[in-house]
C-alpha cells in the first residue's frame, strides 16, 4: 500500500477535466480589409479597374503630349490677327512636324489579324493639315490676289467676242474700274482716247494687278485698299457678264450683223431658206467667205451639204483651215475639197484614211491624194493596189498616174499583166502609165494594143501615138 505521497505521485501529471471544451481546430486566417494576408482575393472594384485597364489602355504619355501641343497649335491660330501671327503658328507647326517625324510610337496589333495595324501618327498628321489649311485661309488678300483677278478680267475683254451694243459696256465697266483703283493706289491708269479696242481696255486693267503686287500693298496695313479693290474686281467681273457677247445672239441675227444677207433682193431672193440663195450667190461671185461663214454659223445638214458643194467647185485657198477640221472628223465631202484645193499641208491628215477598210473613205480620199499630187502619198497609195476591193484598187492605179512616180511603173504594169485582174483595175493601171509618160511607161503599154478590153486597147494607142 502505498503512503500518500505515493498516490499523489502516481498520477498522471496532466489529466483534463471532463468538462474541458476542446481546442479549436485550426481556422484560415480572415482576409484583412487591407488585402494584405496572402491569398486574399481582390475586392470587386479592384477586379473591375483591372478589367478596365485591359480593354481601355491610357493613351501612350508621348501622343498625349503632342495633342496637347496641338491643342496650343489651334488655339494660336484662332487667336492670329496679323500676318505675324500666322508666320508665328505656321513655325510652330513646322517644328511640330519635325519632331512628329522623329518621334517612334509603339504599333498596337490589330484584334483581326486580317486588319492593317493602325500607325498612331496618322490621326495627328490629320489634325496638323487641318491647322495649315487653317493658317492658308487666314492669310491674305494679297497684291497678288488683286494681280490674279486683273490678269483675268483681262482675258475675258479680250477672247470674247463682243457685239456693237456690248463693246460700249465693256469700256464703261473698265474705266469705273480703273478710276476705284487710282484712288486707292493713287496712281494715274490711262486708257487713252475713246477707244473699244480689247487689247488696250485690258492692258489697262492688267497694269492696275501689276500695281498693285509690286511690293507696296502690306497684308495687314493695306487690307482695306486691298479689299476696296477685290470688290471692283468683282464689279468689273458682274460689268463683263452683263455686256452683250456675239454668243448672245441668234445665228440670223449674227449673220445679219456680219453683212451676210446684203447681197440678197427682192429680185434675187428665189431660194429658200434665205441662206441657200446667198450661198449660191456667193459661189457665183467667187466669194468664199459668205460660204464660210453660213458653213460655221448654220447647224443644218442640208446646208453643210450645200455649202461643201459650193466648194468644191471653187476649191479655193481661203476654205483649207476649216475643211481640214471637218476632214479629220472623216466627213468625205471635205475631203474632196482639200483635193480641189490642192495643198499639200493635207496629206498627213489624208494618208490615215488610206487602208481605213472603209472602201468610200479610201476612195474619196485616194482621189484627193492623187489631186493634190504629192509624191509624199505614193507609198500609201501603192499599197492600196494590193486592197481586196477592186474599186480602191482602181482609184488607187488612177491616183499613181496623177503623182507621175516612176517608181509606180513596175507595180502598174504588173497590174495590168495580171490576166485575172478586174477589167477597171487594168484600165486604170494602163491610163496611170500614160499618165506618167515616160519611155518605159510608154512602151508597157503600148504591148497591149489588141487587148480583150476596149479600154485598154485605147489607151495603148495612145501610147503608141505618144511614142511615134
Amino acid at each position: 500500500m502505498s503512503n500518500g505521497d505515493d498516490e499523489t505521485a502516481g498520477e498522471p501529471e496532466s489529466e483534463p477535466e471532463e468538462d474541458a471544451e476542446p481546442e479549436p481546430e485550426e481556422e484560415e486566417t480572415e482576409p484583412e480589409e487591407d488585402g494584405s494576408e496572402g491569398g486574399a482575393e481582390p475586392d470587386s472594384e479592384s477586379e473591375s479597374e483591372g478589367t478596365e485597364d485591359e480593354t481601355e489602355p491610357e493613351p501612350d504619355p508621348d501622343i498625349a503630349a503632342f495633342e496637347s501641343r496641338l491643342d496650343d497649335l489651334d488655339a494660336a491660330l484662332e487667336a492670329a490677327e496679323t500676318e505675324a501671327d500666322l508666320d508665328d503658328v505656321e513655325a510652330d507647326a513646322d517644328e511640330f512636324e519635325a519632331d512628329l517625324e522623329d518621334a517612334e510610337f509603339p504599333i498596337p496589333e490589330p484584334e483581326d489579324e486580317d486588319e492593317e495595324p493602325e500607325d498612331p501618327k496618322e490621326p495627328l498628321e490629320d489634325r496638323l493639315g487641318e491647322i495649315r489649311d487653317g493658317i492658308e485661309t487666314q492669310r491674305g488678300p494679297y497684291g497678288k490676289d488683286v494681280e490674279s483677278g486683273a490678269d483675268g478680267a483681262a482675258s475675258t475683254i479680250r477672247e470674247t467676242r463682243w457685239t456693237r451694243d456690248g463693246k460700249p459696256a465693256v469700256r464703261g465697266a473698265v474705266e469705273a474700274f480703273l478710276e476705284t483703283a487710282a484712288a486707292e493706289l493713287d496712281e494715274q491708269f490711262e486708257l487713252g482716247t475713246e477707244t473699244e479696242d480689247e487689247s488696250a481696255m485690258a492692258e489697262a486693267v492688267e497694269s492696275v494687278g501689276e500695281t498693285a503686287a509690286d511690293g507696296r500693298l502690306d497684308a495687314d496695313e493695306d487690307a482695306a485698299t486691298i479689299a476696296a479693290l477685290l470688290e471692283a474686281l468683282d464689279t468689273l467681273e458682274s460689268g463683263l457678264e452683263g455686256a452683250e457677247e456675239w454668243s448672245d445672239l441668234e445665228i440670223a441675227e449674227q449673220l445679219s450683223r456680219e453683212g451676210f444677207y446684203d447681197r440678197l433682193t427682192p429680185e434675187n431672193r428665189k431660194d429658200f431658206p434665205p441662206e441657200l440663195g446667198v450661198v449660191r450667190i456667193a459661189e457665183a461671185e467667187n466669194d468664199p467667205e459668205r460660204i464660210l461663214m453660213a458653213l460655221d454659223s448654220l447647224d443644218s445638214d442640208f446646208m453643210e451639204e450645200n455649202c461643201i458643194d459650193a466648194l468644191k467647185r471653187l476649191g479655193p485657198g481661203a476654205a483649207f483651215d476649216p475643211i481640214q477640221g471637218l476632214a479629220q472628223r472623216r466627213n468625205r465631202g471635205a475631203i474632196e475639197v482639200l483635193g480641189k484645193i490642192g495643198d499639200e499641208r493635207a496629206v498627213e491628215t489624208l494618208v490615215d484614211f488610206v487602208d481605213s477598210g472603209n472602201p468610200p473613205l479610201q476612195k474619196v480620199t485616194i482621189r484627193a491624194l492623187g489631186e493634190i499630187g504629192s509624191q509624199e502619198a505614193s507609198q500609201e497609195i501603192a499599197n492600196a493596189m494590193a486592197d481586196e476591193e477592186p474599186a480602191v484598187r482602181s482609184i488607187a492605179a488612177r491616183a499613181l498616174g496623177l503623182l507621175g512616180d516612176t517608181r509606180a511603173i513596175e507595180p502598174l504594169a504588173a497590174r495590168l499583166a495580171d490576166a485575172e485582174e478586174a477589167t477597171e483595175v487594168r484600165a486604170s493601171a494602163a491610163w496611170a502609165l500614160v499618165q506618167i509618160g515616160t519611155e518605159r511607161a510608154l512602151e508597157t503599154v503600148a504591148e497591149y494594143d489588141d487587148d480583150r478590153s476596149y479600154t485598154v486597147q485605147h489607151e495603148a494607142e495612145i501610147a503608141r501615138g505618144a511614142i511615134a
